[in-house]
Order: C-alpha cells, then sequence, then structure tokens
C-alpha cells in the first residue's frame, strides 16, 4: 500500500471481500504504507487481478522476515488481525439532491456492500443492526441545510421541504427540527451502544448542534413556522455533544453557515497553499489512531465543504487531532469516544473535487484510484474489522 499499488482504493474493496469470504487478514500498520496481509489462496490472487490491485506473492520466510521486523519494539509498526467484515450503513435520503456524498462513491468504487438508511428507518430502530454508520451531507437542525436564502425557489429544494414535512408528519412529529432531533439522539444511542460513527461535512457540526439545542429551538420562521428562540445561545448544553464546545450559532438564515465551528469564511489559504498534515503515532501504543491515518503519504490535499475544517479552539479537551492545517490553526480530521462506541469526523465535501458546488456532476474515481484523501475514509470504514487490543498502559 505505497507508491507501488496500483490501486489503493480497490485494495481495501480486496479486503472487505477477503473477510466477508473467510479469508485470514492482517494489517500491516505502518509497513509499506499499511499494506495487508493474507493467507494465500488461488481465489484471492484472482482477485486482485480481476480488480487490478498490485500484490506480492510471499514465501514463509519472508513473510517470517516481515513479521518480526514489525514486532521489533524499535521500529514504529504493528500487526492488527482483521476479524470480520462489518455491517455498514449510510445515512442518506432517499430522494435525488443536486450534490453526491464521497462516502458512497467510495464504497462503490470499492465494491464494499453497505444498506441505504434514513429518518425512518433510523427512528424504528435499524441501527441495531449495524457496526458502522456515515452521514451524509445532512442538516440535523432541521433547516434544510441553509440553502433557503439561495436555493429556496428551486424545485430540488421546495421538493426536498415537503417530504421532510410529509415524513415527520407521518412519524408523528409537528416539526422537521424534532424529527431530526430524535434522529441525532438515535444516532448517539447507537454510537454509545458500541457503534462506529463517521461524519463529513455539515454531518459533522449540524449533528453536534443538534444535541446541544434539545428542547431549545434554533430555527426561523421560514424553516419550522414560527420564530426561533431569543436566547437559543445561552441554552446551548455542550455537555451533550461529541466533538465540539464554546461555539456560537449563526443565527441569520440568509448566512449558509450554521456556526463559528466551521472556519470557511474566515480563512486564507489560496488552493495551491491548502493542505493538511496526517499525525505520527506510535503503532505499538496508540493502535486506533495509527489504523485511522494509514496512507501513501502524510501531506493530504485539502478540499472545501458546507463544513470545511473545525475551529481548534472549540474541540472538547478529550477529542484526536488526527490531521491538521497547522498554517490556518484547523484541525481537518478528528477522533474521540463515545460511551462503548468511536466516532471520526472529517471536514470538507469531496477529497478529490475541491469545491464541489450544487449540481456538479459526482468524480469519477477510476480517475484517483490512489488518492490519500479518499483512503482516509476508507481507513474508517475497515476500522470496526480489527481485533482490538487491550489497552497498554
Amino acid at each position: 500500500m505505497d507508491e507501488d499499488q496500483k490501486n489503493h482504493l480497490k485494495a481495501y474493496g480486496l479486503t472487505f471481500w477477503a473477510l466477508k469470504n473467510g479469508v485470514e487478514a492482517n494489517w500491516l500498520l505502518n509497513y509499506r504504507g499499511g499494506s495487508f496481509l493474507f493467507a494465500y489462496s488461488q481465489a484471492v490472487e484472482q482477485e486482485c487481478k480481476v480488480r487490478n490491485v498490485s500484490y506480492q506473492v510471499l514465501t514463509d520466510a519472508a513473510t517470517n522476515t516481515i513479521l518480526t521486523t514489525i514486532a521489533d519494539n524499535q521500529v514504529n509498526m504493528d500487526i492488527i488481525k482483521l476479524e470480520k467484515a462489518p455491517k455498514i450503513a449510510v445515512y442518506s435520503p432517499k430522494n435525488k439532491l443536486p450534490w453526491d456524498d464521497a462516502v458512497t462513491l467510495v464504497l462503490t468504487y470499492a465494491e464494499i456492500p453497505y444498506d441505504i438508511v434514513y429518518d425512518e428507518e433510523v427512528l424504528k430502530g435499524s441501527l441495531s443492526g449495524y457496526d458502522w454508520l456515515h452521514l451524509h451531507h445532512e442538516d440535523f437542525t432541521g433547516q434544510y441545510g441553509r440553502f433557503w436564502s439561495t436555493f429556496r425557489m428551486a424545485e430540488w429544494y421546495t421538493d426536498d421541504v415537503k417530504l421532510q414535512e410529509k415524513t415527520a408528519k407521518k412519524l408523528g412529529y409537528k416539526k422537521v427540527s424534532q424529527m431530526k432531533l430524535d434522529v441525532a439522539l438515535s444516532i448517539r444511542n447507537f454510537c454509545a451502544g458500541g457503534g462506529f460513527l463517521f461524519a463529513m461535512c455539515s454531518g459533522t457540526e449540524s449533528f453536534d448542534i443538534a444535541l446541544a439545542a434539545e428542547g431549545v429551538d434554533i430555527c426561523e420562521t421560514m424553516f419550522d413556522g414560527d420564530p426561533a428562540d431569543n436566547d437559543a445561545q445561552k441554552k446551548l448544553d455542550y455537555t451533550k455533544t461529541f466533538a465540539f464546545q464554546n461555539f456560537r450559532l449563526d443565527m441569520n438564515p440568509y448566512n449558509y453557515e450554521f456556526s463559528d465551528i466551521d472556519a470557511t469564511a474566515t480563512r486564507t489559504l489560496e488552493r495551491t497553499d491548502d493542505f493538511f498534515t496526517l499525525f505520527d503515532f506510535s503503532a505499538k501504543w496508540d493502535v486506533i489512531p495509527t489504523m485511522l491515518t494509514q496512507n501513501h503519504d502524510q501531506v493530504i490535499k485539502g478540499f472545501m465543504g458546507q463544513t470545511t475544517a473545525f475551529r481548534k479552539s472549540l474541540l472538547k479537551p478529550n477529542v484526536l487531532v488526527l490531521g491538521e492545517s497547522k498554517a490556518a490553526d484547523e484541525a481537518r480530521y478528528i477522533h474521540g469516544e463515545f460511551g462503548k462506541g468511536q466516532w471520526t469526523f472529517y471536514g470538507g465535501h469531496d477529497p478529490e473535487d475541491y469545491q464541489h458546488a450544487i449540481g456538479d456532476p459526482p468524480t469519477d474515481l477510476h480517475l484517483h484510484p490512489n488518492s490519500t484523501g479518499y483512503r482516509l475514509i476508507l481507513n474508517n470504514v475497515l476500522f470496526p474489522a480489527a481485533k482490538k487490543k487491550k489497552q497498554k498502559t
């Protein structure tokens, strides 16, 4: 999985396929970019050829040499056994909206199976059947993505509002914001019970805002039929959030921003200077962050979104920063624990489309089979398959 790999993204799909078919698999952390080691079979070799994934067939002696190297305490490497393919759900609307989602794009390209769930399925308890959940570009505050100012006359926007309101009424809610809050609480419970949560773009920021604003009306009249609470800011409860604290809401419905968590509006980086760097963790001591940052390059091209990057000053003390832009003092890739589960938030919309706009065509990943930005997503997809080692002290 270093620079010699022809297709990094499909290599994850191959690993997922191997686990589904009962093949013994291991993740060699920090060995040649985070390589995968399988027990040899003709079926695996054939699958590598079909998927155009680069591979090497090793003798027992060569394999033992690699494992001995990794086991050396002076080397920042480790080996993690992958036990089973996680069952994956993507929280995504059933209606077609004029943008795409990086996670569904890369899951499809890598040939990793997943199910689509949305509000009705979540509220009926379907998440209990999954190990890993991704939050699509979503607004959990009930403000329809803050698109009202620019797109309120667009057919896709009005159709989405009607569908959301119809669903809320069907499920017994007076407001969409109330339905979305219960969805967010259900997702929080999924994570607390041991689930793995991954979110990108506005799915990160709006999720925490909804949790902090539980019981508080933060939606103006055009969103829910009545004015927002004038004291909404004072009533936020940051103890309920996963990642962020002390943030201030943007209560102006004409603005595209939800809060000051996102640094998009104030960042001054030019595109040519927009990069973020992954931290180098100890593979033998910090196994989880090491898995989540496996890559063939530690410097990742920046990319924008409705929520592009997180202000480091608003992160909770227990949040682990996996990737940051020092020049802009931004966190781009963060991780934490909640209850028995874990979560990862990744800023930006599409790692291979710098400034994806409404209506732009989806990224063709056949053109980006070695994308470092997309690899971070797939690290998270495979993460639940890993056998967890006991915490070292």
